[in-house]
Formats: structure tokens, C-alpha cells, sequence
């Protein structure tokens, strides 16, 4: 329908040209004929009744005359010819003009007589003039109209189906597969099969088919990691119900031990304790990675070498056979840190590496863990170091990626990622540092910010303390200038 008004807006266009050139060409032919017989009979002295009732009839006109310079000659004519409404002179005649008499004659035509001069013919001088009825003129120009309007039609109704055909191959047809195969997919996103195959067409439809394709394959691979988290998040939280159960048993058990009289027992117990407390702190919080985020740090002034120091007894690095363990963290370094989150930071990242280390079997291979720090202002720098093999290349783009990236077979990579969040909780980040012969992992930990507002506030009040007690009379030494 649209392709059929366009070219119907168009031919308008074409029409209104087309009708004054037809009207032009209707008058010059009438005048031509009027010329050429003017031309011929304009040496006769006398023209019979007959031959100007034939001429007359050829030309559809009332009268004709020949008019050349100073003289003015009827060449035939009918009766008394009617008066005449309008005077064309086809010499002047020009493409605004012939457009406004056109539709001048379409509109009011009917019943009015034309006097039409023009050009004689056949080398005669002068004007040809002829007097006749625009009637005529009138009809044949609706009946132009009428024909111009059928082609019309016609073509643009060939036009239209063309283009409707086309439309519909190019855009119409890939657009409904591209809607059919949505449709199929949503159905089971997880099932590949039902992945649209591009088509490999160069144009936007190929783009947005490659696009398509694209996002329903990741789309189906996310769909699948969700729910095996979701299954594993199910067999996690029933692990977790009977490991809190087994963990507070052993608490009770190892409570009576604190009571034992062997020096050993005393000694082990506490730290046993400890371990434990942090088990079952860790097994209520197990699903809070899937659920919601970490609890925000409760941050303290606390010293790293002894959380350091707890690392390592933890993981029984302190007396292990193989595995070096250095603590080099100064023994005065504070950090402004959740000291358990901190605790689990290290462990996480100890962990991993005692396991790399511990695949190692050539007894010739260095196997050392080390933790350091330094403070530069407000920050604090840890350096986990590690004479391992390091971190695969394939490991490192998806690194602190939960179920991503882990490097050792059955390992679900989630104590990087735990890390990772642990550490961002704090204002801080952690990093793979390039250079080292195993891995070297950064962690930057910045203090809490000053509280500008509420140290100022301090501050006026100290000041007002200051000021007041500051100046205030000593009575008891009578001397109105101590304070």
C-alpha cells in the first residue's frame, strides 16, 4: 500500500506537466491543420460553402482566419460565430502558463470558446487564428487524464508487488526465522541444537544472526554453570547442616582436654579450639558466596605477624619437613584490617600454594612460602611468595573467577575468588605479580579513611576544653591565673 501511494504521489507529479504539454500539443495540432489549409486556400478568391463546412469539421473549430500584417482575411466559418471567453496565443506561451490554462480548462472548460493564435504554416507570414469551442479540449484532456491514471494504477501496483516480494525474501523471511528460532530456544535454552545457524549473509540480517548465535550459545553455557551451582549450593548447604554438627562435638571433646594435666594436651588444646571456632564461623557463613555478599570488615588495629604466625601453624607449616616456611613481617607492622577476614585471605592463598608445592616430587626442588610487608603512608603492601610452578597462562584471564580458575585437577577456584572479594571489601586489591620463579601474589590494603567531619569536631571540642579549663581560676592555690 505504501509503494502504491508513493507512486501514485509521484505520478502527480508527472501529471501535471504531462496534462499542459497534452493541452499544448491538442491546440498546435488544430492549428496546424487550420494553417496548412489557410496556406492552400489563400490564393483562392472565393472558397466554397462546402469546402469550408469540411474545413471547419477537420479543424472542430467555428471560424478560421489568416491574418498577415496589415490585412486580415476569413478563410471559412460557420454561422455567426459565439463570442469568445478566453484568447490563447500559442507564441507566448511558456510552462507556468500552459500548467495554469490546463487546469483552468479542466475546471471551468466547459462551454467556453477558445480564439487560439499560433504560427502560419507552410512559409505563409503572419498569424493563423482560429475560433472554436474548449469543450472538446476538455474531454480529450479527461480522457488523457483518465488513461494517465490507469497506467498508473497499473504500474504501481506492479511496482508494489515487486517490492513487496523482495522485501519479503530479503527481510521479511530471515526475520521470521530469526523470531521462530527465539521462540524454539526459549523454549530450552540449554539444549545447543536449538541455536540458530547464521546464515553467513554479509548484510545487517548476517550481523544479527552471528549476533544471535553469539549470545544464545553463552546464554545456554551460563544457563548450565547455573545450575550445577545451584545443585552444588544444594549440596553444600547439607554438607555444611552435618559438618557444624561434627565440628560442635569436637568442640565438647576438646574442652575437656583444656582440663587435662598433660602438658602437651594444655599446650595443643587452645590452638585446637581456636581452629575450630574459625570451622564452624566458616561453615555458617559457607553460603553466604552464592546467597549475598560478605559481611563487611570489622575492622581493627591489629599486628600481621601474628596472623601471619597463625597461618602457618594451621596449615602445620611451622615444623614441615619439605615445605620452608618464613615469616618476614616485622614484628611492629599494623594493619587496619578484619583480622579474620584477613586470616582467611592468607589461608586461602597459602593453601593453594602448599598444595602446588606438595606436587612437586623431585626432592632436589627448593619448596618455600613466604609472607612479607611493608608500609608506604596510608598502605599496606603483603607479598605471598612461593617457589612453585606458578600459574598456568590458561588460568590467568578467569584468575579470581569463582569454578573458573582453578589450575589443579578437582579444585573449584574458589579460594581466589573468596580472597578476591575479601580483599575489594577492604578499599583494596589483590594481583598476580609477573615476576618470581613460583607465584607471587600482591595484596594492597589501605587504611580506613580519615573522617574529616568528625575529626574536626574533635578537635573544636578539645580546643573548647582548652579554653575553658585552660583559663579557669585555681582556687585552690588562690591564684586566679592557673589553670
Amino acid at each position: 500500500m505504501l509503494t502504491v501511494i508513493f507512486v501514485m504521489l509521484s505520478e502527480v507529479l508527472i501529471f501535471v506537466p504531462s496534462i499542459a504539454n497534452f493541452r499544448n500539443n491538442w491546440l498546435s495540432d488544430k492549428l496546424r491543420t487550420a494553417g496548412v489549409a489557410a496556406a492552400v486556400l489563400a490564393e483562392s478568391d472565393v472558397i466554397s460553402p462546402a469546402l469550408q463546412t469540411r474545413l471547419l469539421q477537420a479543424t472542430g473549430s467555428d471560424a478560421i482566419a489568416l491574418n498577415d500584417g496589415p490585412t486580415r482575411r476569413l478563410i471559412a466559418m460557420d454561422t455567426m460565430p459565439p463570442m469568445v471567453d478566453e484568447v490563447v496565443d500559442m507564441s507566448r506561451m511558456n510552462a507556468s502558463a500552459s500548467i495554469v490554462q490546463a487546469f483552468d480548462t479542466l475546471m471551468n472548460g466547459a462551454g467556453r470558446t477558445l480564439r487560439i493564435i499560433g504560427k502560419a504554416e507552410m512559409g505563409m507570414s503572419g498569424t493563423i487564428e482560429i475560433v472554436m469551442p474548449e469543450t472538446p479540449l476538455r474531454k480529450a484532456m479527461l480522457g488523457f487524464a483518465v488513461r494517465i491514471l490507469g497506467l498508473s494504477l497499473v504500474i504501481s501496483i506492479i511496482t508494489a508487488s515487486l517490492v513487496y516480494i523482495s522485501l519479503r525474501w530479503l527481510f521479511v523471511r530471515p526475520l521470521q526465522r530469526l523470531s521462530a528460532n527465539m521462540a524454539r530456544f526459549g523454549e530450552a535454552p540449554e539444549d545447543a541444537s536449538r541455536v540458530i545457524v547464521p546464515s553467513g549473509r554479509a548484510d545487517e540480517i548476517g550481523e544479527a544472526e552471528e549476533r544471535l548465535s553469539t549470545m544464545q550459545k553463552t546464554l545456554g553455557q551460563t544457563l548450565h554453570q547455573q545450575r550445577r551451582l545451584a545443585d552444588l549450593g544444594l549440596a553444600v548447604s547439607k554438607i555444611n547442616h552435618d559438618l557444624r554438627n561434627l565440628l560442635a562435638s569436637a568442640q565438647l571433646f576438646l574442652e575437656r582436654l583444656e582440663t587435662s594435666s598433660d602438658p602437651l594436651a594444655a599446650r595443643l588444646a587452645p590452638k585446637i579450639v581456636s581452629t575450630l571456632d574459625r570451622a564452624v564461623g566458616y561453615t555458617r557463613a559457607v553460603l553466604a558466596y552464592g546467597r549475598a555478599q560478605e559481611a563487611p570488615p570489622a575492622r581493627r588495629i591489629v599486628r600481621l605477624a601474628r596472623i601471619v604466625d597463625d597461618v602457618g601453624q594451621v596449615q602445620g607449616l611451622v615444623e614441615h619437613e619439605a615445605i620452608a616456611w618464613e615469616n618476614r613481617v616485622a614484628e611492629n607492622m599494623e594493619i587496619d584490617a578484619d583480622p579474620e577476614q584477613i586470616f582467611r585471605v592468607l589461608m586461602n592463598i597459602c593453601r593453594n600454594a602448599v598444595q602446588a608445592l606438595q606436587g612437586e616430587g623431585d626432592p632436589a626442588v627448593v619448596k618455600r612460602l613466604s609472607v612479607a610487608a611493608e608500609r608506604t603512608g596510608t598502605v599496606v603492601t603483603i607479598r605471598i611468595a612461593d617457589t612453585g610452578p606458578g600459574v598456568p597462562a590458561a588460568a590467568r584471564a578467569n584468575l579470581f573467577r569463582a569454578f573458573q580458575a582453578s589450575a589443579r585437577p578437582g579444585g573449584t577456584g574458589l579460594g581466589l575468588a573468596i580472597a578476591s572479594e575479601l580483599v575489594r571489601a577492604h578499599g583494596g586489591e589483590i594481583a598476580l605479580e609477573e615476576h618470581g620463579p613460583g607465584a607471587v601474589f600482591r595484596i594492597t590494603l589501605p587504611d580506613r579513611p580519615l573522617d574529616f567531619t568528625r575529626a574536626r569536631a574533635v578537635q573544636d571540642g578539645t580546643r573548647r576544653l582548652e579554653r575553658d579549663f585552660g583559663n579557669a581560676p585555681d582556687e585552690r592555690a588562690g591564684d586566679p591565673g592557673n589553670g
